[in-house]
């Protein structure tokens, strides 16, 4: 399976065990890293799957990349660039589409893995675009409600799955703000927890073994 040259760059993982059709697996990094940081997951991942890793699309100085900008300011602390992280948004929906007709890849069994902004990248897009995914896996992150397409609560979300996890000691996302997720989620009748682990803001060896147990139940 030869990389094609799509919207967004990535790198893939073909499937060790072919299926009729090939289940997709996108992963999206997380603020200032790349498409290598959590592709070392995927030869640990269930083989039939098809392991698509994406490049944020705006580079950052002097290395890593960004799906929107985060700013520091003295009166307002840190806050988020919306307008960029909506059209981020739109990005990844279009490039599922993308890749999928690019790699003859199931429709119909499309999984997110996202890390802390990609994590919040991967509840904007399953929650904007439902029809599009079937599982998210929410590592280290949080749902912004501000980044959702208008309209969304009218959206059809009963065929999506979540797991949602979060280290209790994060000091770079506080874990109140990923308790919120089940909160908000269970108000559209998606029924999920938060997985809460003795770590900061990372993946513990656990928390891995337990999504993958999840995620191959579903493929």
């Amino acid at each position: 399976m030869q990389t094609q040259s799509l919207s967004l760059y990535h790198i893939i993982q073909a499937p060790s065990i072919k299926k009729e059709k090939t289940p997709v697996l996108f992963m999206f990094h997380g603020y200032g890293s790349d498409e290598n940081d959590l592709f070392s997951f995927a030869a640990e991942l269930p083989e039939e799957l098809c392991i698509i890793s994406v490049r944020a699309p705006y580079p950052m100085q002097p290395y890593g990349n960004a799906w929107y900008a985060i700013y520091f300011d003295a009166a307002q602390g840190k806050f988020s660039d919306d307008k960029q992280a909506i059209e981020s948004r739109d990005k990844i929906a279009n490039f599922i589409d993308e890749a999928v007709n690019a790699y003859d890849l199931d429709s119909d069994n499309v999984t997110l893995l996202g890390f802390s902004q990609g994590t919040i990248l991967s509840y904007a897009v399953a929650l904007s675009y439902p029809q599009k995914v079937n599982n998210v896996i929410a590592l280290s992150g949080y749902l912004n409600e501000d980044i959702l397409k208008e309209g969304y609560k009218s959206n059809d979300f009963s065929k999506l799955n979540l797991y949602c996890s979060h280290g209790s000691v994060d000091q770079v996302i506080p874990v109140d703000w990923a308790r919120k997720a089940p909160v908000l989620l269970k108000e559209l009748g998606i029924e999920t927890s938060l997985h809460e682990f003795p770590v900061g803001h990372g993946v513990a060896p656990q928390n891995f073994y337990q999504f993958k147990e999840w995620l191959s139940t579903l493929i």
